[in-house]
């Protein structure tokens, strides 16, 4: 007697039914918008990354290539010739040390004022708390070209014109590093906090030890931004610096640009400075990228 003619038996083989199992050798078809918004957001990285590359890769181009038609993307025969031509004609760790000393200087003067100020309008209570921060929401509309005047004025009454001081104080805190930090301090809870201070903790044991190592992703945005806006200050430099061993990197790089007795119109050169001066912002952001991404997602939710 066969095993599926016994009475009661049970079959344990899989069942086919039509439709549940789609037909061989075809394939799972792919949601149509899903691909358009992958198309679009290829073509918007192509066309944003375009003049990065081609700044990176001219820097290490001759200059028959760098005057070619059509223009040559890759080049065929790599070179450090303008690199060495721009250290030898430019006092290019100078200007690079000075870059760093006030870009740092900002960046960690930014991270406690606004971070103190933060916690203040987030989690004290004293009277008139809402007008600060009310004025800091001002401050965020006031463009920032509309200050050089009352700064290079105040900068030269205090006497801290070609100094490190006078490049630092004037951003030593900003309006929008106050508003992320006040707006992220709000999502820690205040039973957190209460418990602390039932604890006999104080204020600043709490600011230090309990808020600042919870608020790492804001104080990376952060970090990010300052840093980002300082080194590639331009104008401020420009106006408060007559001494050239106090320019920064754009300054010196751009009164090379139209020097023509230095550059020449080597454009190599001014490429490969070009780089220099992205390449420090580009390293921070692969840095802090993760804490980056995180603080800007959850910044103000409570």
């Amino acid at each position: 007697m066969s095993a599926t003619s016994a009475p009661g038996a049970v079959s344990t083989a899989p069942s086919k039914q039509p439709g549940n199992t789609p037909p061989s050798g075809t394939k799972k078809v792919r949601n149509p918008k899903r691909v358009l918004v992958y198309v679009l957001l290829s073509a918007g990285l192509l066309i944003m990354s375009a003049p990065f590359l081609w700044m990176a890769l001219s820097a290490f181009k001759t200059q028959q290539e760098l005057t070619a038609s059509p223009p040559v993307w890759i080049p065929t025969e790599w070179t450090l010739d303008n690199f060495r031509e721009l250290l030898d004609k430019l006092d290019l760790p100078l200007y690079f040390m000075n870059s760093v000393i006030v870009a740092v200087l900002v960046t960690v003067s930014n991270l406690v004022f606004c971070s103190m100020l933060g916690y203040a309008l987030a989690k004290l209570n004293f009277a008139g708390r809402n007008k600060i921060f009310g004025l800091v929401l001002g401050a965020l509309m006031v463009p920032g070209n509309l200050m050089l005047l009352p700064l290079f004025v105040l900068m030269s009454k205090l006497q801290l014109i070609d100094s490190y001081a006078g490049l630092v104080l004037p951003f030593a805190a900003g309006a929008f590093g106050v508003f992320l930090m006040r707006q992220f301090m709000q999502s820690i809870p205040d039973e957190l906090l209460e418990a602390a201070r039932m604890d006999g903790a104080g204020e600043w044991y709490i600011f230090w030890r309990i808020v600042m190592p919870l608020v790492k992703p804001a104080l990376a945005t952060l970090s990010i931004f300052t840093f980002l806006g300082s080194w590639n200050n331009f104008v401020w430099p420009l106006i408060a610096t007559n001494d050239p061993d106090k320019y920064t990197l754009p300054v010196a790089l751009a009164t090379f640009a139209t020097d023509p007795n230095k550059a020449g119109g080597s454009n190599g050169m001014l490429m490969a400075g070009s780089l220099l001066v992205v390449l420090p912002v580009v390293i921070l952001f692969i840095a802090l990228q993760r804490h980056f991404t995180q603080g800007i997602a959850t910044a103000g939710m409570k």
